[in-house]
């Protein structure tokens, strides 16, 4: 690192810790076999952390033997249709609130949110933060009259602390709320969260353990958060990107989804499609026919709910929800716009009166 990115790096840093918060004791433990240092249960890494020192993530810092954690602001914030999450089998046709923070606990070099995710890592990514509380997020969700209030941009398991606040607002207020995670939690910050949130996507990036780690975290982690995940009952839709030569092949494909299927045939699962970004520009971008391919070995894997994203109005009937008792079309799309909704609130299919998985009202999820 050149002493001007190290300056910079050590400004942000700084400024972030003046932000900070200290982390809840049920995401940090002490260490009586090193003094001084801190355990961090916020994500699957279970950063040792010396003092004065950051883990994986870099924004939650050992400051004198107490784990600080990101606080009391965001990187980005935007309404966006809760299909862009995405989320489709969540009030089709709603505004979600967005907000992220910065860092992740991983360094994938396709990142398509780099600039908030790489900034304590990558000079050339610029996202100051801005000073906000919880309620001022809520009071936007509410004025904005968007039912769904959603932890995205940066990978959220490690600003915790920050959504529980802000969720535990917006679910006075009678919001939804949601993570778009990574999936590289511990049981640990999955039973913190879950009090207070409603939806949890992930993106599951391939299933070649070497791949991963490259990405920064072992397959084996998102797999057992997907299981855990579905074992305490939050709403889950997963998101695979598909890279071509990374990810795509008809083998890993079926592996994929047979697990998925495995784990539960109803949970709906998108193949979106990838464009040249960030430090990834080496390869050709998904084409509708690579996303078509992929839904049909879903299909043939005992998926129900399969759909293709990223390439509106060229993939056929795959950004559409079609009943998985009769096959039906309930909800039409084209890309995030909703065109027909045929589901009432409790989610019936006005065909055959079978139940399509998800969550129709605003009625409370959360235990």
């Amino acid at each position: 690192m050149t002493s001007d990115r190290a300056a910079a790096s050590g400004t942000l840093e700084r400024l972030l810790l003046s932000k900070s918060h200290v982390a809840h004791p049920d995401l940090a433990e002490e260490m009586p076999e090193k003094p001084g240092w801190v355990r961090c249960l916020a994500c699957g890494h279970r950063c040792a952390i010396p003092p004065d020192r950051p883990g994986v993530c870099k924004v939650r810092m050992n400051r004198e033997g107490t784990l600080r954690v990101p606080f009391g602001y965001v990187g980005s914030l935007a309404l966006d249709p809760v299909e862009k999450k995405p989320f489709f089998h969540v009030l089709p046709g709603s505004t979600a609130l967005s907000f992220g923070m910065l860092g992740c606990d991983l360094h994938c070099s396709y990142c398509q949110n780099w600039f908030t995710s790489q900034t304590l890592r990558d000079p050339s990514a610029i996202a100051p933060p801005e000073d906000m509380s919880s309620e001022d997020l809520v009071d936007r969700a509410v004025l904005a009259r968007a039912p769904i209030v959603v932890s995205t941009y940066n990978e959220p398991l490690i600003t915790s602390e920050w959504s529980r606040a802000v969720f535990a607002k917006a679910k006075e207020a009678g919001l939804l709320t949601g993570y778009v995670s990574n999936g590289n939690a511990t049981p640990e910050v999955l039973d913190f969260i879950r009090p207070v949130t409603d939806l949890y996507k992930v993106d599951l990036k391939g299933m070649e353990d070497r791949a991963y780690r490259s990405l920064g975290m072992p397959l084996a982690t998102v797999l057992d958060t997907l299981e855990q995940l579905k074992r305490r009952g939050f709403w889950v839709e997963v998101v695979t990107l598909l890279v071509p030569g990374f990810n795509d092949s008809d083998a890993e494909l079926r592996e994929l989804t047979g697990f998925l299927a495995r784990l539960d045939p109803l949970i709906p699962w998108h193949a979106t499609a990838f464009h040249a970004d960030y430090k990834m520009t080496d390869r050709r971008d998904t084409r509708p026919a690579d996303l078509l391919r992929a839904a049909e070995i879903g299909v043939e894997s005992g998926l129900r709910y399969v759909y293709c994203g990223n390439r509106t109005g060229r993939v056929s009937e795959w950004e559409n929800t079609r009943c998985h008792g009769c096959g039906g079309t309930v909800i039409r799309r084209h890309g995030f716009h909703v065109l027909e909704n045929r589901l009432g609130p409790d989610g019936i299919c006005p065909d055959c009166r079978v139940q399509v998985p998800g969550v129709w009202s605003r009625g409370p999820r959360a235990a």
